[in-house]
């Protein structure tokens, strides 16, 4: 294949990387533009391809990763959206699962849903759990209701009714009336984004994939345009949050897949990286500039989930909202080099708030007057002000000891050092929680997995992060800060489909499940094929079993082929493994149902070949000295600081030590010692505080 590109867009910077054929990687980073995101992609992108002398018609395939969804939704960007339902469920949304997040805390309040009541509509019809019809759906009341919505400003409307995902009849009937009454409106319906059950789930995904739709096409429309005149003659492809890529088509229709793009793909790096070292229980770790996500990696896969929450409030499960997608299980948490320190009630607060790349921290002089963390970092010099991103900047230490010293240490009568190192080990201190939710919460001792710290910031706060939770072994990528964007090249390209049809395996029809996986399996390979995949496609399936009577499932594989009774035992006995495998038992006397069944198409994709560490055999790579603040030296050492790329392959560092590259810069802390592998991969041992 020829040269790739991927290109990775984060709150404060935006990630380039250009693979040669030969696999040698090309890196950049560039600071992300408001509020449109594509000038950076596309300014960033022409110097990476001008730096690298490869014309753009070399260019075979350009990977995405983006969280303008995610934002979109957060920030509450999106106008005349409409949601239309069944007669008597217009407050599906405000009533969610009645469920409080925090049950002692009075003061709590649910998300507002996306669709303001006056543009929910109702119509006449109802669809009973078996699929059959109680009442037809009223045409004229139907009409009345779309344009109703359409005077009111409506211009994509989702549509969601009772039991649509077992008969979608008159979900496709009210998708023509509203061509007819309202051709202007685009029209999203739940049984192609979400045909399971559980109405509030199904109409919160539909919501959402209505809610992004035309940013979304708006936005990959305009940068596919733009890389086509600049002479680009392949596809743009997108990261899902499944971590599967898929065509800029496909996700105009499928949006909401994409709603955590950009993170996914930090975690399927970090699985490769796993791999390469040996270590495939993982503890995966991106930190950037604005937030810090984390994932569990068990057996060289990331954990996924179809009970996906976005903008949790501190991380409880039910503050968010809701979405039935395949995603990869991470926890994002405002937590990243620009996330802003104050003094809250005496003390130092850090977080969520970000400076981003607008304004920015205090010491980018981009007009920023806040303290954050890459201002705390530079003052306790662990950061070069003179190669930060490559040289590309030069930051302001003066400034940011300023910033800190009115806003923090006088006001709480510090020096400027323990201030700064008050919001180093403040920031620490909130990714340790959240690493504690996706390693012991998940039933996995951190102690027994390995850290791999990625990010532009995960290197300077990741071997410190381990060190607390006690976790032996750090792995520290080579072009760490761009770690993601390489991600996007790993990526297979992918589309998963889900069906509810909930019947126990004792009794399920074997005829109507192959004939449904038929209709799923040509569903998902439709839109892999139109990728232009190369080979074989693998389509593999699965589903979602409990006891009957439960209320929560787990997900079990399904083989492959008909599925006669040996198949369905197969199922059964994966079932009692993995329920033992989670809660220490199983009754294999207790019937069992199935939920959803699932399916996914993969299609292959190019594997990354890693560069070899290129440091010259015996040179030490020491490139001076600076001052840096480390406790268990009660202040400023004289440290050696590294550079990345003249380290050879078995090289040792022992902490404390500095190591820079041009994305990135790694901080080793006294005790810790790194070796270098054949991949220019540092692998720090960290020992206990």
């Amino acid at each position: 294949m020829g040269y790739r590109i991927g290109f990775d867009v984060g709150g404060t910077f935006t990630d380039f990387v250009l693979q040669a054929p030969s696999g040698e990687l090309a890196t950049a980073k560039r600071l992300t533009t408001y509020p449109d995101p594509s000038e950076a992609c596309l300014a960033g992108l022409d110097a990476l391809i001008a730096a690298s002398g490869v014309p753009w018609a070399e260019v075979a395939q350009a990977v995405h990763g983006t969280t303008l969804g995610s934002n979109t939704v957060i920030e509450r960007k999106a106008t005349g959206v409409g949601l239309l339902t069944t007669r008597g469920f217009r407050d599906v949304l405000v009533i969610g699962r009645e469920k409080r997040y925090q049950v002692y805390d009075l003061q709590i309040e649910k998300p507002a849903p996306l669709v303001p009541r006056r543009l929910i509509g109702e119509v006449t019809e109802r669809i009973l759990s078996d699929g059959s019809v109680r009442t037809p759906l009223d045409e004229a009341d139907a009409r009345r209701a779309i344009r109703a919505l359409a005077a009111r400003g409506v211009t994509t409307l989702a549509v969601c009714l009772l039991h649509a995902y077992l008969n979608p009849a008159h979900e496709r009937r009210l998708a023509a009336i509203a061509a007819d009454e309202a051709p202007h409106v685009t029209v999203t319906l739940s049984h192609e984004v979400s045909p399971t059950f559980r109405e509030y789930e199904r109409t919160s995904t539909t919501v959402v994939n209505a809610y992004v739709m035309t940013a979304i096409r708006e936005y990959l429309r305009g940068l596919a345009a733009a890389m086509t005149a600049r002479g680009y003659r392949g596809r743009l492809f997108v990261m899902q949050s499944s971590g599967g890529i898929a065509t800029a088509e496909a996700m105009q229709r499928y949006p909401v897949r994409m709603i955590e793009s950009g993170p996914a793909a930090g975690a399927l790096m970090a699985a490769v990286y796993g791999e390469l070292t040996g270590h495939r229980d993982l503890i995966a770790f991106d930190m950037g500039g604005t937030t810090a996500k984390l994932a569990l990696i068990e057996q060289g896969r990331p954990h996924t989930t179809t009970a996906f929450e976005l903008h949790r409030v501190n991380n409880a499960p039910g503050s968010g909202l809701p979405m039935n997608i395949q995603a990869i299980d991470l926890v994002e948490i405002g937590a990243g080099g620009g996330s802003i320190a104050r003094a809250a009630l005496g003390v130092i607060a850090v977080g969520p708030e970000s400076a981003s790349s607008v304004p920015g921290p205090v010491c980018y002089g981009r007009g920023g007057t806040e303290p954050t963390v890459t201002d705390a970092n530079l003052v306790l010099g662990y950061l070069n002000p003179d190669y930060f991103a490559g040289g590309s900047m030069t930051l302001d230490a003066a400034a940011a000891a300023r910033a800190i010293g009115d806003t923090l240490a006088r006001p709480l009568g510090l020096s400027l050092q323990d201030a700064a190192w008050g919001i180093h080990a403040i920031v620490n201190t909130n990714m340790e929680l959240a690493t504690r939710v996706v390693s012991i919460e998940r039933g996995r001792d951190p102690r027994d997995l390995t850290f791999v710290a990625f990010g532009g910031s995960g290197p300077v706060h990741g071997c410190r992060l381990a060190q607390a939770l006690g976790i032996p072994r750090a792995i520290l990528p080579a072009s760490a800060g761009v770690t993601a964007a390489i991600g996007l090249l790993a990526a297979e390209v992918r589309f998963d489909v889900a069906r509810t049809y909930v019947r126990r395996l004792d009794v399920v029809d074997a005829g109507q499940l192959d004939a449904m996986y038929a209709e799923m399996a040509a569903q998902a390979l439709e839109v892999v094929r139109e990728s232009a995949v190369a080979g074989a496609v693998t389509v593999l399936r699965a589903a979602d079993a409990r006891y009957v009577g439960q209320g929560y499932e787990l997900t079990v594989p399904v083989p492959s082929g008909a599925l006669d009774a040996a198949a369905l035992r197969k199922v059964r006995a994966a079932f009692d493994e993995v329920y033992a495998a989670r809660y220490g038992y199983a009754n294999p006397h207790e019937p069992v149902e199935i939920v959803t069944w699932k399916l996914s198409a993969i299609g292959g994709s190019p594997r990354i070949a890693l560069a070899k560490a290129a440091g010259a055999a015996g040179g030490s790579g020491l490139k001076g000295r600076r001052r840096a603040w480390f406790p268990e030296a009660r202040g400023f050492a004289d440290t050696p600081v590294y550079d990345r790329y003249a380290l050879a392959a078995g090289a040792r560092l022992e902490g404390p030590a500095i190591v820079e590259e041009r994305e990135s810069t790694t901080v080793l802390p006294p005790g810790a010692v790194a070796t270098v592998d054949d991949y220019a991969n540092l692998i720090v041992e960290v020992r206990p505080p």
